[in-house]
């Protein structure tokens, strides 16, 4: 996959992981971190900055791995990859914390949509 690819794909399950912790997890401590993007050994000079509880940190390292060790060139949609790398309780994890992302996400750009016309 391209660098590109890599570097919005890894902003995303970030961003995605992020909303879910924030929202799930918001009586729990969480740590500042700061992530130096690196794919096939190459610094991309992107820092990726997070606010995440252990658990959910642990999440986000374990898919920033999977995803530095694809091996497609044209990377899937993992849900729809002939070879899953993703332990299958992990990938439960994972695919738990997208759908509750992305329908926060929907609301969220919904919200952000209507409040603007009626400005």
């Amino acid at each position: 996959m391209r660098d590109e690819k890599f570097i919005h794909d890894s902003k995303t399950v970030l961003k995605f992981i992020q909303i879910y912790c924030n929202n799930k997890h918001q009586n729990i401590l969480k740590e500042e971190n700061l992530l130096n993007l690196t794919y096939r050994k190459k610094e991309l000079h992107v820092n990726l900055a997070y606010n995440l509880c252990s658990e959910c940190k642990k999440i986000f390292l374990y898919s920033y791995q999977k995803l530095q060790a694809c091996p497609h060139e044209e990377k899937p949609r993992c849900r729809k990859c002939a070879k899953p790398c993703y332990e299958k309780h992990e990938w439960v994890k994972v695919a738990k914390i997208m759908k509750y992302s992305g329908m926060k996400q929907g609301l969220i750009k919904l919200t952000k949509l209507f409040t603007a016309k009626t400005l």
